[in-house]
């Protein structure tokens, strides 16, 4: 399976103008590019580069391979769009963000990603160094840090393209690299059930609790804290706010990580497999008051699904998905439903039996049994291979699932 491994380059400040340069260039080609493909129809590798090819590497002095992926990626980024739209991801054809889409060509971010090949990179593990193209020439010797996982990684499994990304004044490189599998476990004893919320951000049916109130009390204070500098708008203030963005993002995919690991590592150690509800238009279905909105919108359940998902295949691990209706409102015990069980967030009692139980912990038990009771009857493992990589119109790296949406490419 395809993981993505990011390493922090350390480039001296020479070597970084260098980068910035060469994103620059890459991505004003590409928006370039974008026009013609927008203008004349040309959506297809083949035939925007037989249009653009050459004036791309005589107008922005890119080399041969760089001019490659600069037309590669503009013609990633238009199946990406044409994906959501097909998925309905940017609403209907009338609306207002659908026409935004498509009336006008996509647009690359100045600094937007810009992907490598074994022939603009070379990479020298032991050493933790690399030599990599720039508009400049061949920058050589920069230097980089990395984990010992990750490096382990990178020097067995490192397969496929690197992206050059640059971000808040950091330069990092997202390495590809293609990593065995465990053979799946067709036979497991039982299922770890895992109850997804925004209070308790995941609860197994062992009993476990991984609470989120930490973490929703920081999303709080922080988004008083982007309220109050965006009413100033002052150059400190933006100065701030744009220092402090992705803050709460990194802290969020850093806690799922760890979740996710936790679980799956569980799961493995008894020989079960990992039962998760089907949250997919979760979203769409519930209407919430506007105080809540903020909460429900930030709530990265998908996200740790899909860590919790890549995480098990590597491990071998089955996965099965289940249908989420009622399992808040059913009693684990006699199988009771009624909405008078659950008579507050935290606390679940049976109007049937009269069990009285954590009302996370309650469903967790339940979706533990549908997975069971679907295993029995011959469902098979769900969880997905990684979906194949496109590129969005920043230029980032994006996966395209089954049904067309977006997601963030796994990574170590």
């Amino acid at each position: 399976m395809k993981l993505v491994v990011q390493v922090r380059l350390l480039p001296t400040p020479v070597q970084a103008a260098a980068f910035a340069m060469t994103l620059r260039a890459c991505n004003e080609a590409a928006n370039w590019a974008s026009e013609v493909a927008f203008e004349q129809g040309l959506k297809n590798n083949f035939a925007l580069r037989k249009h653009t090819y050459g004036q791309i590497k005589a107008q922005w002095s890119l080399g041969a391979q760089a001019a490659q992926h600069v037309i590669k990626k503009t013609c990633d980024a238009y199946a990406t769009l044409k994906a959501n739209l097909k998925a309905g991801n940017l609403g209907k054809p009338d609306s207002k963000r659908y026409r935004k889409a498509t009336e006008k060509p996509i647009v690359f971010r100045a600094e937007g990603a810009q992907p490598y090949d074994d022939r603009m990179l070379s990479w020298q593990i032991a050493e933790r160094r690399i030599s990599l193209w720039t508009v400049t020439g061949r920058v050589k010797d920069v230097a980089f840090t990395a984990s010992p996982e990750q490096l382990a990684t990178l020097a067995l499994y490192r397969k496929g393209e690197s992206d050059l990304v640059g971000r808040d004044g950091m330069w990092f490189l997202m390495a590809t690299c293609e990593v065995p599998e465990a053979s799946l476990n067709t036979d497991p004893v039982d299922f770890l059930g895992v109850d997804l919320g925004i209070v308790n951000i995941a609860t197994t049916s062992d009993g476990e609790i991984m609470a989120g109130r930490e973490l929703n009390r920081i999303r709080v204070r922080e988004r008083t804290l982007r309220t109050k500098l965006q009413k100033k708008n002052t150059p400190s203030a933006r100065r701030r706010q744009k220092k402090r963005r992705r803050k709460e993002a990194r802290r969020a995919k850093d806690i799922n990580h760890k979740i996710a690991k936790h679980v799956v590592a569980e799961a493995e150690r008894t020989g079960r497999g990992v039962a998760l509800e089907d949250l997919t238009g979760i979203r769409e279905r519930v209407r919430l008051k506007k105080p809540q909105r903020a909460t429900h919108s930030s709530w990265s359940f998908a996200q740790l699904g899909a860590f919790i998902a890549y995480k098990a295949r590597r491990a071998g691990v089955p996965v099965v998905y289940v249908d989420p209706a009622y399992t808040s409102r059913t009693c684990a015990e006699c199988g009771h439903v009624d909405k008078a069980n659950r008579v507050s967030q935290a606390w679940f009692a049976c109007r049937s039996c009269g069990v009285v139980a954590h009302a996370d912990r309650n469903g967790s038990r339940n979706i533990r049994a549908r997975a069971w009771e679907l295993w029995r009857r011959g469902a098979s493992s769900t969880a997905p291979a990684p979906p194949p990589k496109t590129r969005d119109g920043a230029g980032r790296k994006r996966s395209i699932t089954a049904s067309g949406a977006r997601c963030a490419s796994p990574s170590l």
